[in-house]
């Protein structure tokens, strides 16, 4: 028991130690936090101001390796910084997932540094760094919560001042998502106004191009809004929550393609979700919806992205006939699927590759890593075992679709 209290004075000293090297090393581990940032997600630097982000995260690894390097002292510098990042970054509209992914992976960072920092001293050194390791995680713990509290905080307060003036026209707009034909709006006692009035309660042209985004969301999504800001050069979202998806309604610039909402989404979505295409007029929204929630019902129970309807056409005529698709998987599957999991697996996944290389057998072989002839075995099997052939254009696209089907029914 006597020997706990030095004991512990001895591991600060190699501790504080090795954050002085990592303190005179500072813009490098900057570079190289930026680097990873940009690796993981095209966000960052989509939202926050280059010179901005390089600033703001030397200063943040500046006093976060501080309070390791001095663990209890005040004021906590670090704290009162993570507290004014989390404002400002949830007024720039980066997901919060991203910016709690930003302090964990500057942790992770700096316990690398630390580890590398020590690898050449003793090993007693190393041991009493590694006896550390409770004390860096704990401080990276304080600063992501209070990033996390402060980034609430500043939407609630954003939100609390417009929250009963947006009541109606954010109702209008949801009775026009929620229109099942655009004959709803002109029957319905009311609907037929509500796109002027929602156009003018949300300042949305009521005879603008429009596309209607569907993102399956979770609680812990539900509980942090990452993608409520979506918006960009030609393009600006509205959403609406529903009970397990959002509904983003993206009012596209003339001459603004699908593209560039696509290219928002992705990083800024927690997904799955889908794309409707582009109508004309907020009286379509209802057709827009639920062509988006076509398109997400094409992702697969696994997937993570947000796709186009336009780009998923076969694969929405599937997702659209759920009982046709099971009969399509046991018509053309039935026999491949009394196979073994594994071997199952191997053939499907070898047509599926096959497939997204255009019918190369050569490239889908790089991307499966095995040889060619492999490949070609494999799908003659596959053709064998389904009585089809992948050079009869029907046959092939029977092929196709039973194998969207069975990707869309697996789950």
């Amino acid at each position: 028991m006597a020997e706990r209290g030095p004991r512990r004075a001895r591991d600060r000293t190699v501790l504080a130690a090795a954050c002085g090297t990592l303190l005179d090393h500072l813009p490098e581990l900057v570079d190289a936090h930026l680097r990873r940032l940009a690796a993981h997600s095209a966000a960052y630097g989509r939202l926050i101001p280059a010179e901005q982000h390089r600033r703001e995260a030397h200063e943040a690894m500046r006093t976060g390796i501080e309070a390791v390097r001095a663990p209890g002292a005040a004021p906590r510098r670090d704290l009162a910084y993570a507290e004014m990042l989390g404002r400002r970054r949830a007024g720039q509209g980066l997901p919060l997932d991203l910016l709690v992914h930003a302090y964990r992976q500057a942790g992770q960072l700096v316990w690398e540094r630390l580890q590398e920092a020590a690898a050449g001293q003793p090993r007693a050194r190393l041991v009493a760094l590694m006896r550390s390791a409770t004390t860096v995680w704990s401080v990276v713990d304080e600063q992501t919560d209070t990033v996390s509290r402060a980034y609430g905080a500043y939407l609630a307060a954003e939100s609390e001042p417009h929250r009963h003036t947006d009541e109606r026209p954010h109702a209008l707009l949801d009775a026009l998502l929620d229109s099942e034909s655009d004959s709803d709006i002109d029957s319905a006692p009311g609907l037929a106004s509500a796109p002027a009035r929602a156009a003018a309660g949300l300042d949305l042209p009521e005879h603008g191009r429009y596309a209607v985004v569907a993102v399956r969301v979770g609680p812990r999504e539900r509980r942090e809004p990452c993608h409520r800001l979506v918006q960009g050069p030609g393009v600006r979202c509205v959403w609406r929550p529903r009970a397990d998806r959002d509904l983003g309604v993206a009012v596209l610039a003339a001459g603004t393609g699908l593209d560039p909402l696509a290219d928002l989404l992705d990083g800024g979505c927690p997904g799955p979700g889908g794309i409707s295409p582009v109508v004309t007029g907020l009286s379509r929204l209802g057709q827009a919806r639920r062509l988006a929630e076509l398109a997400l019902r094409t992702c697969p129970p696994d997937a993570t992205g947000v796709v186009r309807l336009d780009r998923r056409m076969s694969t929405a005529l599937v997702a659209g006939q759920p009982e046709l698709a099971r009969l399509l998987v046991a018509d053309v599957f039935d026999p491949l699927l009394e196979l073994g999991p594994a071997e199952r697996s191997v053939l499907l996944r070898t047509l599926e590759t096959w497939l997204a290389c255009e019918g190369s057998a050569g490239r889908a072989a790089g991307r499966l890593y095995c040889h060619r002839n492999t490949v070609f075995n494999r799908l003659r099997r596959l053709e064998r075992l389904t009585s089809r052939s992948l050079s009869r254009p029907r046959d092939l696209t029977e092929m196709t679709l039973a194998l969207d089907a069975h990707r869309l029914t697996q789950g």
